[in-house]
C-alpha cells in the first residue's frame, strides 16, 4: 500500500465564490492530505489484518480506480480462502466534490478482515463544473455490475452483496440499491451513513439544516456548492434524489446512521421514514452529539468505534449469518 508521508492540509476555501480552477486545486491538495500518513491521526490506522491495494477497472467508456480491501489471511491460504468466495461490499466514500477512498481505510479494512469480505471502494468522478452527480452515481452502479460480472476473478460471492456509503457516497449507494431492484439484482443490505438524501429544491428545507448551518462547521455554504455542482441547469434533480423516488418498496434492508449534530441529520431521518413506510426493512440509529462524517474521524470522534461496530454487526448478519 503506497501512502504519502508529508502532506499539509490546505485551508478551507470560500465555497460561495470558489472558481472551477480553485476547486480543482483545493480538491487535489485536500485529497493528497487525506491519503497521507499525516491524516491518520484523524482518519485512523487501518488494521494489519487486511490488505489494501488500488486497482483499475475498465468500465463502459472509461477506466476507474477502486480501492480493494481483502482479509490478509486470504493471501496466506487461511480460512477465507478455504471456505470459497467472499461476500462483497461495494463502498462509496463521502465528499461529493472532494474525497478519496483512502480516507475510509480504517473502517473498510476492518470490515474486510472481520466479516471477512471483499470490500471494493469506488473512486468515483467528483462533482465539478464538468462532472455531475449522475456521473458519480453511474460509477457506483457500474463498478458493482463489473465486479459481479467477473465475480470469479475477484473471488466474490454474487449471492452475498451489500452496498455501503457515507454522505454523498450514501446517496450514491441508495441510488444503487434502487437500480439493483429494477435490474433484478437482490442485494443483502444497504448501509447509509449520514446520507445526503436529496439534491432537489427541498434539499435545504429541513430543520437540521437551519440548526447546524454554521456550527459545528460551516455546512450551508458547502451544501449550496454541492447542490450547484450536482445537477446542471435544466437537469433532473429528482432522478438523483433517493428521497424523491416514486417507489422505495422491496429494497435491500437498510441501516441508516445519523449523527445528530449534522446539518444533514434530517435527510437520514426522512429517508428512513420513507423506507419504512414503503415496507423496506430499516434500522435508524442516531448518535447523539456526533458530527457529520464522524465514522471517518475516529481520531477526534469518540463514537466512531461504536458506529463501526454497528455497521460490522449489521453486515455480518446480512452477509455471513
Amino acid at each position: 500500500m503506497s501512502q504519502t508521508t508529508g502532506a499539509a492540509r490546505p485551508p478551507e476555501p470560500d465555497y460561495a465564490t470558489i472558481t472551477a480552477e480553485e476547486l480543482r486545486a483545493y480538491r487535489d491538495a485536500e485529497n493528497h492530505f487525506r491519503a497521507s500518513a499525516a491524516a491518520r491521526a484523524l482518519l485512523g490506522e487501518p488494521t494489519a489484518d487486511a490488505t489494501i491495494a488500488w486497482q483499475d477497472v475498465a468500465l463502459p467508456g472509461r477506466d476507474l480506480r477502486v480501492r480493494v480491501y481483502r482479509p490478509a489471511e486470504e493471501a496466506d491460504g487461511g480460512p477465507a480462502t478455504r471456505t470459497g468466495r467472499l461476500p462483497l461490499v461495494v463502498h462509496v466514500h463521502g465528499g461529493g466534490f472532494v474525497g478519496t477512498a483512502a480516507q475510509c481505510d480504517w473502517t473498510n479494512s476492518h470490515l474486510a478482515a472481520r466479516l471477512p469480505a471483499l470490500v471494493v471502494s469506488v473512486e468515483h468522478r467528483l462533482l465539478a463544473h464538468d462532472s455531475t452527480l449522475a456521473d458519480a452515481a453511474d460509477d457506483g452502479w457500474d463498478v458493482l455490475q463489473h465486479v459481479l460480472r467477473h465475480a470469479g476473478q475477484w473471488g466474490a460471492d454474487p449471492t452475498r452483496v451489500a452496498v455501503f456509503g457515507e454522505s454523498c457516497g450514501a446517496l450514491i449507494s441508495a441510488l444503487t440499491a434502487i437500480r439493483a431492484r429494477g435490474s433484478g439484482l437482490e442485494l443483502a443490505a444497504q448501509v447509509l451513513v449520514n446520507p445526503v438524501a436529496e439534491v432537489a429544491s427541498g434539499m435545504l428545507d429541513h430543520p437540521s439544516i437551519t440548526e447546524y448551518a454554521y456550527q459545528p462547521s460551516p455546512a450551508l455554504p458547502l451544501l449550496r456548492l454541492f447542490s450547484r455542482l450536482a445537477v446542471p441547469p435544466g437537469g433532473d434533480a429528482d432522478a438523483v434524489s433517493p428521497l424523491r423516488a416514486d417507489d422505495l418498496s422491496a429494497l435491500a434492508p437498510a441501516l441508516v446512521v445519523v449523527p445528530t449534530r449534522d446539518a444533514l441529520a434530517d435527510h437520514g431521518r426522512r429517508y428512513a421514514e420513507r423506507l419504512r413506510a414503503a415496507g423496506t426493512p430499516v434500522r435508524l440509529t442516531e448518535y447523539a452529539g456526533a458530527r457529520h462524517a464522524f465514522l471517518t474521524l475516529p481520531g477526534v470522534e469518540p463514537q466512531a468505534e461504536a458506529a463501526q461496530a454497528e455497521v460490522l454487526a449489521f453486515l455480518s448478519a446480512a452477509l455471513v449469518g
